[in-house]
């Protein structure tokens, strides 16, 4: 029997990247709903926050107006940084706007439906999970949200908006069986601190045990788990005031938590003619309807793509010898059904709608959330019916 451990992390709203990733979707999805024509708008918006400073930046062509200052400040707030306490203030940081339109060399090629740039980009299914998804990586997801819903909750009342998990998943023959360790970092007031001032009190760590953990772990959890919070001792200065935060700085995390291979491009803040994000959202939408098809226990798919030409250079499918046809057959399987040009991909998944602000947050996969097309399965029963003639 072979035995090995697999971690993957994640982090929640309040951490300065992911902060960066919701105020870039905010403005595309702003772009999305206020211009009428926005099959023709071009969004690649980057975001940097430091301590008391928020840069929103990037190539943007639109006819729409869009108040990034307000935007970001509404943002910022519902994130939870609304006093001085947590080391940033939505009322009181400074914004500044330096985005540009996008360069006419780029939009020769694109608004003829070619690919807005070149690269590569990858789709991955498992069946290890009802979502179809790495477990490592839904349990750091579920965990970061869990600390999300406690503090809006109350319920531990000094949480503050910067938090990360990590989880570490023991296999045995390639099957997720317990939970061998638990990271927790939360960023907190001075009310938990012991007499010292250098460490939480052992009543905060047991409560963010009991509160957060167990209610998403416990049934992967034993006595031999170990449980790493705050591990430093204390975490009292977070978000932007402790690190800089950029727009797609987690792109591990918005995906498979390194279970495979990533093409290298982020997504938040890019509109659906960059297939570094439309393409990643077809290959996540292939490789689960593969698996809830039934064609393979494990399915990656890699696509590429050259801007300004519709077509993907390459299909490359991975199943890990849990195949049940070869892989050529799958292939075709992919072509017959599914239209990878960007145009087609856009049309499909429904990606001209204002619904990635969402995604930036807790994975861009694995999610029931509304709106995310990628996450169905509606191709899954003529796939299976395909794959018996083949």
């Amino acid at each position: 029997m072979r035995k090995y451990l697999f971690s993957s992390e994640s982090v929640g709203e309040g951490h300065p990247d992911k902060l960066c990733d919701q105020i870039s979707d905010g403005v595309l999805d702003e772009v999305l709903r206020l211009d009428p024509n926005n099959e023709k708008s071009r969004v690649a918006c980057e975001t940097y926050v430091t301590m008391g400073l928020l840069i929103v930046g990037g190539e943007i062509t639109t006819s729409a107006y869009i108040n990034i200052q307000k935007l970001a400040r509404e943002i910022i707030k519902n994130i939870g940084y609304t006093h001085p306490k947590y080391g940033f203030d939505c009322q009181t940081c400074a914004i500044v706007n330096t985005i540009n339109s996008q360069s006419p060399d780029i939009a020769q090629g694109v608004n003829t439906g070619g690919a807005g740039d070149q690269g590569i980009m990858f789709g991955y299914a498992c069946n290890e999970t009802k979502e179809y998804m790495p477990l490592p990586i839904m349990l750091a997801h579920k965990l970061v949200k869990r600390m999300a819903d406690v503090r809006r909750a109350n319920i531990l009342k000094y949480l503050g908006p910067d938090c990360k998990s990590q989880v570490t998943v023991e296999y045995y023959d390639g099957k997720p069986k317990r939970i061998d360790a638990v990271v927790l970092a939360c960023q907190h007031t001075e009310d938990i601190l012991d007499k010292t001032g250098k460490h939480i009190t052992l009543k905060a760590r047991r409560e963010l045990i009991d509160i957060v953990t167990k209610p998403i772990l416990k049934q992967f959890i034993d006595k031999d788990t170990k449980y790493f919070v705050n591990q430093t001792g204390k975490f009292l200065i977070g978000g932007p005031q402790s690190d800089t935060g950029m727009t797609g700085r987690k792109i591990i995390v918005d995906t498979y938590g390194g279970t495979v291979a990533h093409g290298g491009g982020a997504f938040s803040g890019k509109d659906p003619t960059k297939v570094d994000r439309s393409a990643a959202y077809m290959g996540r939408y292939i490789a689960k309807n593969m698996v809830a098809a039934g064609l393979a226990d494990k399915f990656l798919v890699q696509l590429a793509y050259v801007i300004g030409y519709s077509e993907p250079l390459s299909i490359y499918v991975q199943t890990y010898g849990t195949g049940k046809l070869p892989d050529y057959k799958l292939v075709k399987l992919i072509r017959d059904n599914f239209d990878l040009t960007p145009r087609g991909i856009i049309d499909s998944l429904k990606l001209l709608r204002p619904i990635y602000r969402k995604t930036a947050c807790y994975g861009h996969f694995g999610r029931d959330d509304a709106g995310f097309t990628w996450e169905l399965t509606d191709k899954a029963v003529t796939l299976k019916k395909q794959a018996v003639r083949l």
